[in-house]
This record gives structure tokens, sequence and C-alpha cells, in this order.
């Protein structure tokens, strides 16, 4: 009786130390002795103890951060750039059978992915297309991962690094060239205005109580700032005369 209970204990351990929760985010890789069996589905699942042995892998969107890579642009520029990797991973077998730590191994092909990709472009296409610099490591890097069933959702340029005295100097350009157009702004008003000016002219030329109007409507801006006397040099009578006045 005693003999059948010890069995009854080490049969029920057996059972139960067999016993696998996979959650519903993830898939487990069955093998048995070393060798793949199949790919198990979320659920509650039974391997043979010691005989059978099971890897589990996220299915999940992974993030990966690329580290700080000091890269030296077309223009011979140094910068320290960083960056985020975005993975799936859609073919769990392959994932766990055709690289060791998949993980890692994005994480280096992104690193050279990155120091190429920016190694061959200029400082000011760095800066202004940081998405267009994300696309093209995204695409050296998933045709590698692309045997491995994952797919590289997204990489993207998180911060760029330069050097301070490069700093200094694009701070000068950009107050430079703010300068610049503040000039061009105000040489283009002037010469609006000085059109509108010439078109006036024109027309109080062809009016000579134009110009007696206008005369009037300066010396009373003038009363309104300063109580003063206005003298004038010639009497009204020198002005010119609209033919109304001649007739």
């Amino acid at each position: 009786m005693q003999v059948q209970y010890i069995v009854g204990i080490i049969l029920a351990v057996f059972i139960l130390s067999g016993i696998r929760i996979i959650f519903e985010y993830k898939r487990a890789i069955k093998f048995r002795f070393g060798k793949f069996i199949t790919t198990l589905n979320p659920g509650l699942r039974w391997i043979i103890p010691i005989v059978e042995t099971i890897q589990i892998v996220d299915i999940r969107v992974i993030t990966i951060n690329i580290v700080s890579q000091e890269v030296m642009t077309e223009d011979n520029v140094p910068c320290s750039i960083d960056g985020v990797v975005f993975f799936k991973v859609n073919n769990p077998e392959k994932a766990v059978l055709e690289v060791e730590e998949y993980d890692f191994a994005i994480t280096q092909l992104s690193q050279a992915a990155l120091r190429d990709v920016c190694g061959k472009v200029e400082l000011d296409t760095i800066l202004s297309k940081r998405e267009e610099m994300g696309k093209n490591i995204k695409t050296i890097v998933e045709q590698e991962t692309k045997e491995w069933g994952i797919e590289i959702i997204d990489v993207k340029i998180k911060d760029i690094q330069l050097p301070e005295n490069m700093r200094r100097m694009m701070a000068n350009q950009a107050e430079a060239e703010r300068s610049r157009r503040a000039r061009v702004i105000l040489a283009l008003a002037e010469e609006q205005a000085a059109g509108k000016l010439l078109e006036a002219g024109k027309l109080i030329d062809q009016s000579p109580s134009a110009i007696k109007l206008r005369l009037y409507q300066t010396l009373a801006n003038i009363a309104a700032e300063k109580n003063s006397t206005i003298l004038f040099p010639f009497p009204e009578e020198a002005l010119p005369r609209g033919p109304k006045e001649e007739g």
C-alpha cells in the first residue's frame, strides 16, 4: 500500500511538472531530445518532462534602442546619432532556429546600417530628412531579418549630438539667414511703397486742386502736433490752378 502511495505521488509530480501555460501574446517552440517538433499555441499545454523542452517567443511589437553611434558625415562633420527599432516576430520557428538571439542580431545590424546610411550623406540631409534616413536604415536591416521570420516595422532616428563649435556655427548661420530675410522683406516693402508713391504722384500731377488739398492736409497734421506759426515762402496764388480756376 505504501509503495502504491509513493508511485502515485511520483506520477502526480511527473504530470504536474509537464504542465505549461502559454499566454496569448506568446508562442512556444517544442523540442524533443533537442529536435524541433512543433509550435505550441496559447493555452494550457503539457510536455513530457525531461524528454521535451520549450522555448518561449514573444510575438508582440518589440522595441530596441540603437545606442549612440559616432558617425562621420559626407561633409566631414563628426556627430553622435542614436535611434530606435520596432520589429515583430512573424515566424517563431525561424526566429529560434535560424538565428541565435535575434534581438541582439537586430541591434548589431541596426547600428551598422545607421553608420552606413548617415556616413553617405551630408549633415544638413540628416537634420532635415530624419524620416528618410530611418526608412533607408529599415530597408537595409529587413533584407537580413526577413530570412529569420522577423518583420521590421519602423526605424526612427531619435537624437543627433553635434560638437559645440558646430552648434555655434549653425546658430550663427541661422541668425545670418534670418537677418538676410528681414533685409529682403524690408527692401520689397520699400519697393512697393515707392511704386505706390509714384502712382500717387502721377495722380496728383493731373489735378492742381489735389496739390492744394494735399498741402492743406499736411498743414493740418503739423498744426495738430505743435501749436506754431507756419510761414509760406511763396503766396498761395503761385500754386498751379485748375482749368476752372483759370476761367
